[in-house]
């Protein structure tokens, strides 16, 4: 199958990072990006999209900020015209923007009732086809040179046709943090698994009773990387659960029937995924790309200074 639409959930007003929360929209926050420029975050996520294949967007937020993602790209935009007239960089980063702008689209949840409810948002905009879809507040960074993650969640999709979820072998500590699975390694598909059960947020005593997984370390599990591709058949089961709730919609009761009811796979994505809404969770995922782009170098020495001098004021 072919997947030409991504869903980008970005309605969470992003407690976790106040103040700035309050005054722009977390996925608006700037980030340098592996190729050296200043970018919002959204904005990382959207290329990633397009380079991986995408055509198509829509971007799931809040009431009103469809307007006001609109109003500040095309900000910037217009400065990257006006104040670097003639300079390279600046027209392609320009015209980047104006594709984006030309692919996005934006679908409201109106009411903060869940992910679940927020992903069936984006029902109209997905219009019975399969979609890759992406949190608003993750960063992703791929092991691999020449292939970004979504590129890799995408072919095994495509190859299968199948809904397929990105994992990341994940120590027992940090599983309270992650949806965690378990299921069976498919035969001669190195870090592919068959879905058979889906926890959300687990204890460890639950994932030590349920989810452990053949083949992965010890007090590792398989936790979602935040990255999925989906046929449409997800939001006729959410569309159950939705008939059934009006409070809290969440997305992995779905998932779970969606595994019992169809092919569904989970890869081990070959990168990382970095949680923007976690305590430093933008330093490291801003540390992780400058590694990962041209500012490797760079990156490393401020690194080794900033040690230093944190090692000669304890001393």
């Amino acid at each position: 199958m072919r997947i030409k639409k991504a869903v980008i959930t970005a309605a969470a007003r992003g407690e976790r990072l106040y103040p700035v929360a309050d005054t722009i929209q977390k996925a608006m926050l700037p980030v340098i990006d592996t190729d050296g420029l200043h970018k919002p975050v959204i904005q990382i996520i959207a290329e990633e999209a397009f380079a991986s294949g995408i055509e198509e967007l829509c971007v799931v937020c809040a009431p009103g900020d469809g307007d006001r993602y609109l109003t500040a790209f095309a900000s910037l935009r217009d400065n990257l015209f006006n104040s670097f007239k003639g300079v390279d960089w600046a027209k392609k980063e320009a015209e980047k923007i104006d594709h984006l702008l030309s692919r996005i689209q934006f679908a409201e949840q109106q009411e903060p009732l869940g992910y679940g409810h927020a992903v069936f948002c984006a029902k109209d905009f997905v219009n019975d086809e399969p979609f890759l879809l992406l949190l608003g507040d993750y960063l992703y960074v791929s092991n691999l040179k020449l292939k970004s993650c979504a590129a890799q969640l995408l072919e095994l999709a495509s190859q299968e046709n199948c809904s397929v979820s990105a994992v990341n072998p994940t120590i027992e500590h940090q599983i309270g943090r992650y949806g965690t699975v378990t299921g069976k390694q498919v035969p001669n598909r190195s870090g592919v698994y068959q879905i058979e059960k889906i926890i959300e947020k687990p204890t460890l005593s639950v994932a030590e009773l349920e989810l452990q997984t053949p083949g992965l370390r010890a007090g590792y599990y398989l936790c979602f990387f935040g990255m999925h591709v989906f046929t449409p058949s997800i939001f006729g089961i959410l569309q159950k659960y939705i008939d059934q709730s009006s409070t809290n919609i969440l997305l992995t009761p779905a998932l779970q029937e969606l595994a019992e009811t169809e092919n569904y796979l989970a890869l081990e994505v070959k990168g990382n995924r970095y949680d923007l809404s976690r305590k430093h969770g933008l330093l490291r995922a801003q540390i992780a790309l400058g590694l990962a782009g041209d500012a490797h170098d760079e990156i490393l020495s401020t690194m080794v200074e900033l040690l230093a001098e944190a090692n000669s004021r304890t001393v």
